[in-house]
């Protein structure tokens, strides 16, 4: 009998690995994940219970005095070591001391690229517990002082390139008594203060504690800008707490103080500021900084610098994978790639031209509560459902009504949740652990995030806006987004910022802004159909003039339909779906159509040959 016993545990222990995985394949990488989630969990508590309370800053410097000559920040022909960080965050925390309309813990508004400086900077400003806008380098005049003004800042601290964008919204600012300064050693215009030449002068000893003894884990971080559903970008607020968190990002993903990180997305979004800057702090690793992506050099800039971790977004692989073909593509040092947006047939096209290279497909948005992570490497999936992480962050899916662009609602008024293998709309609960900041002076905004009388009354949920499935094996993929925002060179475009934006212009009455696939690229591109003022004629030039000036590039609409009427449904509210259909498709549109050409700098009219060579992929938009 013993004999038997012992036979069946040892036939258990080999049949039970092969059982596991054929009839549970992802079991061991859920263990993995958990083991993975419960480690970072236990970290971050510890971290909460540390008095005094400990921030990023506080890890950067135990970075510094962990290894001090370790390069961190790499730009162009010049490497900063972890102490050079540390001491030019201090001179320019001392520098901004000794303004007089500065003190510590003001808001201030950085404005600038991907440039060592504002790492440098942000650190500074860290040191003083001061919170840092984000500002977006790409946008002037109305959309940066909206920008500027949603987070109360006293100082703008801008690269000297964009003294011009400046300069344009100089008036307001010193209206305001802002204190302008430009990261240049001269500067001949008034109001605006050459500062790069006070920050070579100033002192390089650190800075006492006591000057951020006033933050709190609820304390505001930084402000990072999105487009949401609706207006002009809104400042989500990003808290210490938040921040905290995100140290995690790159070493739950593998990410080792050897590795070399390639980033090239902008500082200013949460990809590029939090993953690859602030997720390198914890990891100790190097930064390998670019002032933007650049697909053609993007793989000769990995072999240089021998670059194991890139960041992307699905047009990044998109880009990479339209590039000519070259003998060396797998010739790099690349093993881990990680981000989000890729879509299934590009990230198979990747793996198969550029090498076995670790895949880590993720979601999260920069005010939201939740987030997933495809740990498995399930080509199209975004993460997978378990029960530990429903459990610490719960979530669902429910109906949505596309056409009414609201969930569905049983006869008590509550939601009605998705099946699985149906397609629904993201919603998380909101809790302590869960929590949702919102936006920065803007509480209508922030109410439109949450949705109340979910799965019963009372309770209280954030909507994220996407539409979400889950198949049989409980991975979960992104279907589309919903409302009046889509995404393109991602970038979150607001259809009603861009619509407030052309209806000031000259000759344009009314504007209908939405989003259109274009057949090899990922997103959907802005078009517009519009009605032209009684008596006026519409100018391409002046259109272009006037949304070159007020929208970044990728915001700006490159198809114009003229119509007689915006149509708008009995609630007025303006239809969408119909054009959406029609796209910009030459041979179902009897209305005018144009297109935009930045050859020329004007609206031009849109031929069915133009068309087919977009469609053909013969002309890149």
């Amino acid at each position: 009998m013993e004999i038997y016993f012992i036979s069946f545990i040892l036939a258990s222990i080999f049949i039970l690995p092969i059982a596991l995985k054929t009839f549970s394949p992802y079991v061991w990488m859920d263990f993995l994940y958990f083991g993975d989630l419960l480690r970072i969990l236990v970290r971050f508590v510890a971290r909460r219970r540390r008095r005094p309370f400990f921030f990023v800053l506080d890890r950067f410097l135990e970075q510094t005095a962990a290894h001090p000559d370790k390069p961190f920040v790499v730009f162009e022909k010049e490497s900063y070591t972890y102490t050079y960080t540390d001491t030019r965050s201090n001179k320019i925390a001392n520098a901004l001391q000794t303004l007089p309309d500065y003190k510590a813990g003001d808001t201030v508004a950085l404005f600038m690229g991907n440039e060592p400086a504002f790492v440098f900077t942000w650190l500074a400003l860290a040191k003083l517990g001061s919170p840092v806008a984000l500002l977006n380098h790409n946008i002037r005049t109305k959309s940066l002082l909206h920008c500027f003004n949603c987070c109360k800042a006293k100082v703008l601290i801008a690269a000297s390139e964009l003294k011009e964008a400046v300069e344009d919204v100089l008036p307001s600012l010193m209206e305001q008594g802002v204190t302008v300064l430009l990261m240049a050693k001269h500067c001949d215009t008034p109001g605006i203060e050459a500062f790069t030449d006070k920050v070579d002068e100033a002192s390089d000893t650190s800075l006492p504690r006591s000057l951020r003894s006033h933050i709190t884990f609820n304390s505001p971080a930084v402000y990072i800008y999105t487009s949401g559903t609706t207006g002009l970008p809104k400042a989500a607020v990003v808290n210490q707490n938040r921040l905290l968190t995100a140290l995690a990002i790159l070493s739950s993903n593998g990410v080792l103080p050897s590795d070399i990180i390639y980033v090239n997305l902008p500082l200013y979004h949460t990809a590029g500021f939090l993953i690859g800057f602030i997720g390198s702090i914890e990891t100790g690793s190097t930064i390998i900084l670019k002032r933007k992506f650049s697909a053609s050099q993007f793989w000769d800039d990995c072999r240089k610098y021998n670059v194991t971790v890139v960041q992307y977004i699905g047009e990044v692989m998109r880009y990479l994978c339209s590039t000519p073909k070259r003998d060396n593509d797998k010739d790099h040092k690349v093993r881990l790639a990680i981000g989000n947006g890729v879509r299934a047939e590009v990230w198979r096209e990747f793996l198969n031209r550029f090498g076995n290279i670790h895949v880590r497909e993720f979601y999260a948005s920069t005010e939201g509560n939740v987030g997933f992570v495809n740990y498995v490497g399930k080509i199209g999936a975004i993460g997978r459902v378990n029960f530990l992480h429903r459990n610490l962050f719960p979530y669902t899916l429910v109906k949505y009504d596309t056409e009414r662009d609201e969930p569905i609602r049983d006869a008590n008024g509550l939601c009605v949740e998705a099946l699985k293998g149906e397609t629904g709309l993201l919603v998380s609960k909101i809790t302590d652990i869960a929590p949702f900041v919102g936006y920065a002076q803007n509480e209508e905004q922030t109410e439109r995030k949450r949705l109340r009388n979910v799965l019963k009354k009372g309770d209280l949920y954030f909507n994220t806006g996407d539409l979400m499935r889950i198949d049989k094996d409980n991975f979960i993929y992104f279907q589309d987004r919903v409302g009046d925002t889509f995404r393109w060179k991602g970038e979150n475009v607001a259809t009603t910022e861009v619509s407030d934006i052309l209806t000031i212009s000259d000759c344009l009455e009314e504007a209908n802004v939405y989003g259109v696939q274009v057949p090899g690229h990922e997103g959907r591109i802005g078009m517009a159909a519009v009605t032209v003022k009684k008596g006026l004629q519409f100018d391409g030039s002046k259109l272009y003039k006037h949304v070159a000036s007020y929208l970044p590039s990728y915001a700006r609409p490159r198809f114009i339909r003229i119509q007689n009427a915006v149509e708008v449904t009995g609630t007025f509210k303006q239809m969408k779906m119909k054009l959406v259909e029609e796209s910009f498709d030459t041979g179902r549109i009897q209305d005018p159509l144009y297109i935009l050409d930045d050859s020329v700098k004007s609206y031009t009219p849109l031929t069915a040959q133009v068309h087919s060579s977009i469609i053909t992929g013969n002309l890149k938009l």
